[in-house]
């Protein structure tokens, strides 16, 4: 599909490409100015400059090989499925007019089941050391998770969870301080959760940013792959966002790559999902048996005191 024409029929701001899918979100950060955008305005820092790191893209198989196993039920890697990951070694300014470098790891996943995954490969990335200015050095993390599925319990589409600290011999007094050591260690976490993203906010940068992430308003029924954007912007960032997501969408090659990521997701979803589903419901109903259980033992020892 011609590029030009369509630039000329359809505005931009109406169909994008959805960035939930790695496809996309993939080529959307390959943008230097885009992922300095994304990063800042997530962080609230100012982001000087970004170095991307080696990533893990998400669907690296063959559709037709995934669909030839359906029935015999093959383990993540014979499909090649994983996490996508992108990192970013990111130099910011702080409030205090300092440069720094800074790690930043963004990970994406669909299922909530993923936890483990996050956690070996945040493991791994403590282990290793970057080069600064000729020295080998163990940089700051911090982490954003960008989720396509529900947090029970927290309602909000962008947390952030900080690290304080504290001086516990002055009643957990706050301190004005900061080290390389506990830097190190210890981390930041932004969680983003795209199913809980409305379109009833639209004022500061993180609402438009996140606007783009809303996952409604999809451009055929049954597909979202694709979807309207209906917030007119002038934010010059904004606008370059929607740009690369509509060239990608408007590409007959770039679409049917997310087409298939698409289908590969539905495919897992159809061997795993339901397998998933039941084995969690098996053991919910376990667990309530055994708080049964544990019910009656309270009752008749109860009972068993009483006639003492």
């Amino acid at each position: 599909m011609d590029t030009q024409v369509q630039n000329n029929t359809v505005p931009k701001s109406c169909i994008i490409a959805n960035p939930i899918y790695d496809t996309v979100f993939k080529r959307m950060m390959e943008n230097e100015r885009i992922a300095k955008f994304f990063l800042g305005t997530i962080l609230e820092k100012q982001i000087v400059s970004v170095e991307v790191r080696p990533q893990e893209f998400t669907y690296k198989g063959d559709i037709k090989q995934i669909k030839k196993q359906e029935k015999s039920e093959p383990e993540y890697s014979n499909i090649g499925y994983s996490i996508y990951r992108i990192d970013f070694m990111a130099t910011i300014k702080t409030e205090k007019g300092k440069y720094r470098k800074i790690l930043i790891e963004v990970q994406k996943s669909w299922d909530e089941d993923d936890l483990m995954r996050f956690r070996n490969y945040l493991g791994e990335q403590y282990k290793k050391k970057d080069i600064v200015n000729g020295k080998e050095v163990a940089l700051p993390i911090t982490t954003i998770y960008i989720l396509g599925f529900n947090l029970a319990g927290i309602e909000t589409a962008c947390m952030r969870v900080k690290r304080n600290y504290e001086d516990m011999l002055e009643d957990n007094k706050p301190m004005a301080v900061e080290s390389p050591f506990v830097e190190s260690l210890t981390h930041d976490s932004y969680i983003i959760q795209t199913k809980r993203i409305t379109d009833r906010r639209y004022t500061t940068n993180l609402d438009k940013l996140l606007s783009i992430f809303e996952q409604n308003h999809f451009f055929i029924d049954g597909s979202e792959v694709s979807k309207h954007y209906k917030m007119q912007s002038e934010d010059e960032n904004i606008k370059l966002i929607t740009d690369v997501l509509f060239e990608m969408i408007a590409n007959q090659k770039e679409r049917e790559e997310i087409e298939k990521e698409a289908e590969a997701l539905r495919i897992i979803d159809d061997l795993f999902g339901k397998k998933n589903r039941e084995q969690k419901q098996m053991l919910e109903e376990q667990k309530q048996m055994l708080e049964e259980k544990d019910r009656e033992i309270a009752e008749l020892k109860r009972l068993l005191n009483n006639r003492q």
